[in-house]
């Protein structure tokens, strides 16, 4: 059996949190944008899938000293999906991708000109959609 995600896409928000015994874990969401040519009309089409991304020590550690908002990433993991209950008491469910291998594909130079407040790839970085679940990672989710 093979349970295994890659994908390549831009950091959209990054936490490093603590467990009780001090190991770090980070929940970051991360874009991927499919591009191409719609066949009949020839006009260029984009979809953004959002991915909730999880990493535990070293990983985490990494993520929350080299990673910035807007990196553009590799992940390689599995996708597991976990139920929690919110603080309501309702069961929700998340899906997430638990990250074994990360490369950091933004170079320093594009690093350094988005921290100048220039980019050199224009265009607007999408909101993530609206979900009626919540995929934030907030207090009442247990990890």
């Amino acid at each position: 059996m093979l349970n295994r995600a890659e994908i390549i896409g831009r950091v959209g928000k990054s936490e490093v949190r603590y467990m009780p015994n001090g190991d770090p874990v980070a929940n970051i969401t991360v874009a991927a944008t499919e591009k191409w040519n719609d066949k009949q009309s020839g006009q260029p089409r984009e979809k953004t899938e959002w991915f909730n991304c999880v990493a535990y020590n070293p990983l985490a550690d990494i993520i929350g000293r080299y990673v910035d908002v807007g990196d553009l990433l590799y992940i390689d993991g599995k996708i597991q999906t976990r139920k929690y209950q919110d603080k309501n008491g309702n069961d929700r469910y998340i899906t997430e991708i638990h990250v074994r291998e990360l490369k950091m594909l933004t170079t320093k130079a594009e690093k350094e000109a988005r921290n100048r407040g220039q980019s050199e790839k224009p265009g607007r970085f999408p909101d993530p959609p609206p979900n009626p679940v919540p995929q934030t990672f907030d207090d009442d989710i247990p990890f």
